[in-house]
């Protein structure tokens, strides 16, 4: 693709995100303000459309641009616009408490007041490490595994067995755990702890393979789940709330918190934003909205993710910024809680 037809996609993007119509000639030729005819801007539009980044609604109607379009778009041809220093300070002060809590449903709020859209926030995973293992027998054929994380709460979950453990092994094994493996995530102590197999007994063995398993599916069962904030403005996007067909999808899609919480959940590691382009993946599938989001961080380990659910025709320069900033005020807010102080301490 030339530089021209680059130039051209630009602007009638642009154009489509600000007026929501199909972008016709004149118009491209009136704000790309470049000295060729209309004739010539038809056949690069044409030339757009048999590449699959442009498509025609209505004969005669102007071009808007498909799904691969915006993704070319926000790849390669967008220019971000910097926050002013009203909105960045708006943000700023909307995180001094450093209630988890409040940070989390408050920055679904500020997202959605900044972007007249949808906020989104997963709420802070916890870590799959344990404090402290203590094990009680219930029963012959139960036991109870006790959990303590490193925020302290105490996480139970009862397992069968084989066999009867006397209180003295399974004090042992608790202990065990506990003084080798505090802090530690369980992918991590099952790899260590398969080293470590031949030097203990065989009861002992057992029964900590066992708790590792089942540790591993309660810390898991723990995680977050979705906040959501301002859904009712995304109604509010004409091509949503003109279309009854589409107004369902994106209430079905907003209900299905699941889905939300895999799609965010399927973010890089690193930092940084990400944009989901409606219509690329199955967690997303109305090519109408998109999703601008970020991981955020404590102590260098992802813990949840925000963004702004939008119309695909957002204004990306604009939303971008916003969902970067508050990311990196919200990883600053939730490092300096005491949610995460006792991780500070055992890390």
């Amino acid at each position: 693709m030339d530089d021209r037809s680059r130039h051209l996609l630009k602007i009638l993007i642009q154009r489509y995100i600000i007026e929501g119509q199909p972008v016709g000639s004149q118009s491209l030729a009136k704000f790309s303000k470049l000295d060729v005819s209309a004739a010539t801007i038809r056949n690069v539009m044409s030339e757009l459309e048999n590449m699959g980044l442009v498509t025609s609604p209505h004969t005669s109607a102007g071009r808007v641009p498909t799904t691969k379009g915006f993704r070319l778009f926000v790849d390669n041809l967008l220019t971000i616009n910097p926050l002013n220093a009203t909105e960045a300070a708006i943000i700023e002060k909307t995180f001094e408490s450093d209630v988890p809590g409040e940070v989390i449903s408050h920055a679904a709020d500020l997202l959605s007041n900044l972007s007249q859209f949808a906020g989104v926030v997963t709420t802070p995973r916890k870590a799959l490490i344990f404090r402290q293992v203590e094990f009680l027998q219930l029963s012959e054929k139960s036991l109870l595994l006790i959990l303590v994380t490193p925020e302290g709460e105490v996480l139970n979950k009862i397992f069968k067995v084989d066999k009867l453990y006397s209180p003295e092994l399974l004090i042992e094994a608790g202990n065990y755990l506990t003084s080798n493996f505090s802090g530690m995530s369980f992918f991590r102590v099952r790899k260590k702890l398969a080293i470590e197999l031949e030097k203990l007994r065989k009861d002992l063995s057992g029964l900590m393979l066992k708790a590792v398993e089942e540790g591993g599916a309660v810390l898991s069962d723990s995680e977050g789940s979705v906040v959501i904030s301002g859904q009712k403005h995304l109604f509010d996007v004409s091509e949503i709330s003109e279309n009854v067909e589409k107004m369902k999808s994106v209430h079905q899609l907003l209900e299905q918190k699941s889905n939300i919480a895999k799609l965010l959940d399927s973010l890089p590691s690193a930092n940084g934003v990400t944009i989901f382009i409606g219509g690329e993946s199955t967690l997303m599938p109305d090519e109408q909205l998109s999703l601008v989001a970020s991981p955020f961080v404590v102590n260098g380990r992802v813990v949840g993710t925000l963004g702004v659910i939008g119309p695909t025709r957002m204004a990306y320069e604009r939303v971008i910024p916003i969902v970067d900033i508050t990311a990196r005020v919200v990883s600053s807010a939730l490092s300096h809680s005491e949610l995460f102080d006792n991780e500070r301490k055992s890390s």
